[in-house]
């Protein structure tokens, strides 16, 4: 799958195929879910789109395809997702819970609901619904955003070496993840390597500035406060200068 990818263009192609695939049947409610965590990965990760009008717009696409099958576990997921980003953490927690009742394994699910942990306060459980969704399905589309957000959970659970290792796993299974530096940055900074720090950082700018702006020098509405102060706190001893 396109999304799986996660690179800028094949998050745009995804788009265009679920865009296809409601066009040849709109009854089809994994056509709109699709469409909704393209949209919301174009604009969260590759600031290819505006976020603010994409999360409105995934929103609207992911109770679609709530509506049109309750059954469905991933629109449930989907649906979570979209909540997430707009700083609903229990509103995200009870589709994600309801994704799961429908389909236990489902892992996706999990590893919605480890994001939906991490980002309201409860990193080290976060962790532990993350590993179990990429043991579930390693292949899972989503398995970078996961993946990172291992690093991240570790970071915010203040394992900064942990974090530093994980972040290499990333790195080394995508190699121009968009996100993955700033976490290596501040886990460094954090563990008082300050050489590699300036470095990761150094890439993290390069990489994806607009993503910088986005997650650093503003917060981005699905961050805790004292998330974000605690990220920047790592990002400044790697060097980072507001």
């Amino acid at each position: 799958m396109a999304l799986s990818r996660f690179t800028a263009d094949d998050t745009e192609l995804a788009q265009t195929f679920f865009q296809r695939a409601i066009a040849l049947d709109p009854s089809f409610a994994g056509g709109y879910s699709g469409l909704a965590a393209a949209q919301l990965q174009a604009a969260n990760t590759f600031m290819s789109r505006d976020l603010a009008e994409m999360v409105k717009s995934a929103e609207a696409y992911a109770r679609q395809a709530v509506a049109l099958d309750a059954a469905d576990a991933e629109a449930h997921t989907c649906l979570g997702r979209v909540l997430l980003h707009q700083g609903n953490y229990e509103g995200a927690r009870v589709e994600v819970e309801r994704a799961l009742g429908i389909s236990p394994n489902l892992a996706s699910a999990h590893g919605m609901l480890g994001s939906t942990l991490i980002f309201s306060g409860h990193p080290k459980e976060g962790l532990v619904a993350l590993e179990r969704g990429i043991r579930l399905d390693p292949r899972d589309p989503r398995s970078g955003v996961s993946i990172n957000q291992v690093v991240m959970s570790l970071y915010f659970a203040r394992e900064y070496e942990a974090a530093i290792e994980a972040a290499k796993r990333v790195i080394h299974s995508y190699p121009d993840h968009p996100l993955v530096y700033r976490w290596l940055a501040a886990a460094l900074g954090q563990a008082g390597r300050i050489d590699q720090a300036k470095q990761a950082l150094a890439k993290a700018v390069a990489i994806a500035p607009a993503s910088f702006d986005l997650y650093v020098r503003s917060r981005a509405p699905w961050h805790r406060p004292e998330d974000h102060a605690h990220t920047l706190d790592g990002l400044r001893k790697a060097g980072w200068r507001e």
